[in-house]
């Protein structure tokens, strides 16, 4: 693989500090892209992903913690409705400020690709690609199914350790502000349209045929309700982690895609 160098950053919001880590290849070229993590996840979880996207692309790769994550700062609260949008406004925003970025493509998965979603609407004259993994564009009976599933397995002896060795003392908070939320009668009828109609930049989707935590649908929305040229892929055999289990196949998409 290209030499990537890797740098770490520490931005101070009024909310708490965020971490955050770069990846830049040896000659940087494009716009940034950003990575948006997804309702368990955090930078250390991207694992070798953002270099491997750098190296792919020459683009600079940058990912952080939202609050009550991985090395952030605890969140000051709990989640409540209006999550996914207001990241875009509040820890999105400090992002770009902080590390200079003007113009960007923001790569989000799972609940990060909602947030793309609403990065890419409320930044939408700066925002130049948008690409969702695994999204969610409102709230399905099989997103909800999964769900309940995680909470079960995660409530049996030591598998909370799972989150506890990225989150630490924050890894109860994780799994409640996932859980809680999606589980909520406040959420039920949740979803993206009104973001959606605000995208204009061109829109990558990217979906596992096997995701067991949303249809086909959510995709087929997104590129029906953005307002920019779309494009959804379907990966065969293939589940909620694209970038994991299919490493090769997204990198290759995103190429075809910024290319």
């Amino acid at each position: 693989m290209t030499a990537i160098t890797v740098g770490e950053h520490w931005i101070e919001t009024c909310d708490g500090t965020l971490f955050a880590q770069d990846w830049l290849p040896p000659s940087v070229q494009g716009t940034p892209i950003i990575l948006l993590h997804d309702s368990l996840g955090c930078v250390a979880l991207w694992r070798d992903f953002p270099a491997q996207l750098a190296a792919a692309t020459g683009h600079r790769v940058i990912a952080y913690d939202r609050l009550g994550f991985g090395r952030s700062a605890p969140h000051p609260s709990v989640l409540t409705r209006g999550f996914v949008e207001a990241q875009a406004q509040q820890e999105f925003a400090a992002v770009l400020h902080h590390l200079g970025v003007d113009d960007f493509i923001v790569f989000g998965h799972s609940v990060g690709g909602g947030m793309a979603i609403a990065c890419a609407a409320h930044f939408a004259e700066r925002c130049r690609g948008l690409i969702t993994e695994s999204a969610q564009a409102f709230v399905e009976d099989l997103t909800l199914h999964g769900i309940r599933a995680a909470d079960v397995q995660f409530a049996a002896p030591g598998q909370l350790v799972r989150l506890t060795r990225y989150h630490g003392d924050k890894a109860e908070w994780v799994l409640r502000a996932w859980v809680d939320n999606w589980l909520s009668p406040a959420f039920a009828d949740w979803s993206l349209n009104a973001s959606l109609a605000k995208v204009h930049c061109p829109l990558l989707c990217l979906h596992g045929d096997q995701d067991e935590f949303g249809s086909v649908a959510h995709p087929r929305r997104f590129i029906t309700l953005a307002r920019g040229p779309s494009v959804m892929r379907l990966l065969t055999g293939c589940g909620h982690v694209p970038h994991r289990e299919q490493p090769d196949v997204v990198l290759a998409e995103v190429q075809r895609f910024l290319g």
